[in-house]
């Protein structure tokens, strides 16, 4: 395992290797950087351009006509993701839709599923959740102007840097009379923890309330089953391991027993209105009985178009083999670092490969700063968060076993 051939014979039996060659990496002294870092931005897949010029030679040639005649009608463009989306997700293709950006589809969507009264009014959250997380909850809070002991945060037990799943539960089942909502992320930003979505969403229709995930580090990297999970709504970002590009549209998922009731309370827009009845340009919502019920704006053809680039490959790849080939590349990296004697860290994203997905979190204390630029004078481009921990994600669509064993093999030489 410590040796190069071990790493190039798994490439050899890789029947996904040939994706790698399908992506831009970055380089470094005239190789491919060892690029560990789908886990803030994807690569580029080299068909993104492609897709790119097509749709602006139907801008060029069709004008207003490409609404209805570009080789994918830009009037129907999301659409044409959701088959491969909603297989990503687990969810059917009328429960999600791609549109926006990921907070503003938090708060798009706690306006429709955090209906705090005098009685329910507590928001469950993760300590340390991802900003954007907490600064939606803060917010929403101060909107509603709800009781100031609203927000309710789990913490890691002293001397534990993961959140144990029994004490979410228990959190759940203390605040239950008074529980509107929990909203989780999927895997935790920082350890890389994936939580279980199934069971933490029983026990909050259990109490009452409603279960939402924010799924920015889960989608496309861990394995999805939002529908028969039970979830509510969750929420994404595109430019991660789905490698959407900086700033893609995000993506949004609502169980089909929300969006068949078009009663339930939403902000209207052109887009989110009926299909039917949007040319009709009268008066009076009539939101579509789908997950697009909640898009307010024409759709974003050149926000969305590496997305579907991107979306292509998964289709050709398979989201199960990618799932299996994540399994074994992280297991790979975490089995190598381990056996590293020359650094002082701890990986504190979980073993269990059911509790990951392909983040590692190795926490250095004090030397977390410097390590991580040696890192990136050496060609590995992984990211530091606060406080004191460098992530490694090796993404299976494009990563290969070679890079986790040149990683292993840089690092102990630091």
């Amino acid at each position: 395992m410590q040796e190069l051939e071990y790493a190039l014979q798994k490439d050899r039996e890789d029947k996904l290797s040939s994706f790698r060659s399908r992506f831009y990496f970055p380089q470094h002294n005239g190789r491919d950087a060892i690029y560990f870092c789908g886990n803030s931005l994807g690569l580029q897949p080299r068909s993104t351009a492609e897709y790119f010029h097509q749709d602006l030679k139907d801008w060029q040639d069709m004008a207003i006509d490409g609404y209805w005649k570009a080789h994918i009608p830009w009037m129907t463009y999301p659409q044409s993701m959701l088959p491969i989306l909603s297989r990503i997700v687990g969810a059917g293709e009328n429960e999600v839709t791609v549109m926006n950006a990921l907070t503003v589809n938090l708060h798009l969507l706690l306006l429709s599923f955090y209906r705090p009264n005098p009685d329910r009014y507590k928001i469950i959250i993760e300590a340390g959740a991802f900003p954007s997380d907490s600064y939606t909850v803060e917010t929403q809070a101060k909107l509603h102007n709800v009781p100031a002991d609203a927000i309710v945060e789990i913490h890691p037990r002293e001397g534990e840097m993961t959140i144990r799943e029994s004490d979410i539960l228990e959190t759940i089942h203390q605040h239950k009379d008074q529980l509107a909502l929990v909203l989780l992320g999927g895997i935790n930003y920082y350890t890389g923890q994936f939580f279980d979505i199934a069971a933490i969403t029983a026990a909050a229709h259990q109490a009452g309330a409603i279960a939402g995930f924010d799924l920015a580090h889960a989608v496309g990297n861990a394995p999805l089953h939002l529908h028969d999970w039970d979830v509510d709504f969750a929420v994404w970002c595109s430019y991660k391991y789905l490698n959407g590009g900086p700033g893609a549209a995000g993506g949004a998922f609502i169980h089909e027993r929300f969006v068949r009731d078009t009663s339930l309370v939403r902000l209207g827009g052109w887009w989110g209105n009926d299909e039917e009845s949007r040319f009709n340009m009268e008066k009076g919502f009539i939101p579509k009985p789908t997950a697009e019920g909640w898009s307010m704006s024409t759709a974003q053809v050149f926000n969305m178009v590496a997305l579907r680039a991107s979306l292509t490959l998964f289709e050709e790849a398979g989201f199960a083999n990618l799932q299996a080939k994540s399994r074994e590349l992280t297991a790979y990296l975490s089995d190598l670092l381990k056996t590293l004697t020359n650094l002082k860290f701890d990986i504190i994203t979980p073993a269990e490969p059911h509790r990951r997905g392909a983040q590692l979190s190795l926490y250095f204390g004090d030397q977390a700063k410097p390590i991580h630029k040696k890192m990136l004078d050496a060609g590995i481009v992984v990211d530091y968060r606060n406080p004191s921990v460098i992530r490694v994600a090796p993404a299976p669509l494009y990563n290969s076993f070679e890079d986790v064993y040149r990683f292993y093999n840089i690092l102990r030489t630091l």
